[in-house]
């Protein structure tokens, strides 16, 4: 079985939420066995400095050396438990010294099996003015679209303002899905990405009759399924 090395603290609840993820994914009835986990908990507010300051060099030799420590730990695979750390995955990818494991290529994954043709995009601003998610998606035949400029600025704001910090609230949830709502009516959308790993923390099932892919959950898959198959990766 692997090790698997978690760069987290972007932020830190959805970190706990992939551990407990991993751990749960491994419980079976009369079996305390769980794979060794080494998390590199990382500074939010520096990491958040160098993206809105598209420091993106700094980004990655941050990153990497991250990877590097997981690695001396013993790490034999790692993963980036954020979305909008992956703006930077392709680049962290080619000089990680151990194979990483990548959200958005997860997420496309699941969304293909589902069969959606077109889904909204939700996270911080950096991940939704990004181009990082399109692309991978675009080469199975889904679409990404993203909310409108005021949508955006609103979601960003309840994610740095309270959501990151733990706060979870009736009204704030109400906003997000009225976002959503928004999107199936102007976009058509038939899918939603929670593109932050702290979203599915807020919004916990689907509505509307469509599928919210929860990204964490969608990872944690991917790595569940790489510690366990002495072939992959």
């Amino acid at each position: 079985m692997k090790t698997i090395g978690i760069i987290g603290g972007i932020g830190p609840e959805s970190t706990v939420d992939y551990y407990k993820r991993i751990i749960e994914s491994f419980r079976i009835e009369g079996s305390l066995a769980a794979p060794e986990i080494i998390i590199y908990s990382i500074n939010l507010q520096e990491a958040l400095e160098l993206v809105s300051g598209e420091q993106w060099e700094r980004l990655v030799y941050l990153l990497v050396q991250k990877i590097k420590a997981l690695q001396r730990a013993g790490a034999d695979v790692a993963v980036i438990s954020a979305n909008t750390a992956h703006i930077v995955f392709d680049q962290v990818q080619a000089k990680s010294p151990i194979p990483l494991l990548s959200i958005v290529t997860a997420t496309r994954d699941y969304a293909d099996r589902l069969g959606l043709k077109k889904v909204g995009l939700l996270g911080t601003k950096f991940t939704m003015r990004s181009n990082f998610f399109a692309p991978p998606f675009a080469a199975r035949g889904i679409s990404v679209v993203v909310p409108s400029e005021v949508d955006q600025e609103y979601i960003h704001d309840k994610l740095m303002s309270e959501i990151e910090l733990g706060i979870f609230t009736a009204e704030t949830r109400a906003g997000l899905l009225a976002v959503i709502e928004r999107m199936i009516a102007a976009d058509r959308i038939d899918g939603v990405i929670l593109g932050c790993t702290e979203l599915p923390l807020i919004l916990e099932k689907d509505e509307f009759g469509i599928p919210f892919l929860n990204t964490t959950a969608i990872h944690v898959e991917s790595i569940v399924t790489c510690c366990t198959n002495a072939e992959q990766v």
